[in-house]
């Protein structure tokens, strides 16, 4: 199949099995240029296999990864290795340096690739106010609070300018509140910015926060994708009305905003 015009992310009927366990049966999904996508789906679903197959971490058994419309993996191959996708991910547990202060955190993907040091200091500050850590540039992981590292995290990624970002249930540790604040927060940067976002979860309210379309992975396959009143429409998959069940009652702010 030939790139589709637009998409920034695209698997085109990707398959994985691990021995006799198919974990992907034949997904297929695009992400247009700019867009933020959520991909919900309960444990076991495949979620962790998909990320890897998109970052180049575990080749697909068959079908093929695009990203900016360049065949990066196919058919038991990892065609461009993790390090030259230009993707970022914001993990679960951060995966911050400890060793290294908030602004070096961000500075060192910066100087893997080379960019100058000027650039570096400029993109590495303003970055850093964006997300109101200005203050706390020389100060080490350990030394922040629970949402203080989330936005270390969050602006590591950004500063870089991926051609996408992918968030790994970064979000779960977190109250309630401090929750929204950053879904508020994230959103505002993803748009400001035009990046391309795959936020992968396992609760819907924090997806419908994020994204506004939204692909349900369940049994190794995208059984439903849309927005909200599209998932409604015909949900013939249960774990699909389950979700909806949940989502009955949207209509404090938190969903509205994101609707």
């Amino acid at each position: 199949m030939s790139p589709t015009p637009g998409a920034a992310l695209e698997l085109e009927d990707v398959h994985v099995a691990y021995g006799r366990a198919q974990v992907l049966g034949g997904v297929t999904l695009r992400l247009a240029a700019g867009e933020t996508a959520a991909l919900l789906g309960p444990s076991g679903s495949g979620k962790t296999t998909l990320m890897r197959v998109v970052l180049g971490l575990t080749p697909p058994d068959r079908g093929r990864v695009r990203i900016g419309g360049e065949i990066d993996s196919a058919d038991g191959r990892v065609i461009r290795s993790p390090e030259d996708r230009g993707l970022a991910v914001v993990f679960q547990d951060l995966a911050l340096w400890p060793h290294m202060t908030v602004a070096q955190n961000l500075a060192f993907g910066l100087e893997a690739r080379a960019v100058p040091a000027a650039e570096i200091r400029s993109r590495v500050g303003g970055m850093l106010e964006r997300v109101g850590l200005g203050e706390l540039s020389a100060r080490y992981p350990a030394q922040l609070s629970g949402g203080e590292r989330q936005r270390v995290a969050i602006a590591r990624a950004l500063v870089l300018e991926p051609r996408a970002v992918l968030f790994d249930e970064p979000l779960t540790s977190l109250d309630v509140l401090l929750r929204r604040e950053l879904l508020a927060l994230l959103r505002s940067l993803l748009s400001e910015r035009g990046t391309t976002a795959l936020y992968i979860t396992h609760d819907p309210r924090e997806a419908v926060q994020v994204a506004r379309r939204l692909a349900i992975l369940a049994h190794g396959r995208i059984v439903a994708i849309g927005d909200l009143d599209e998932l409604r429409r015909d949900p013939q998959d249960g774990y699909v009305r389950a979700l909806l069940s949940e989502l009955t009652d949207c209509t404090s702010r938190a969903c509205s905003d994101a609707r």
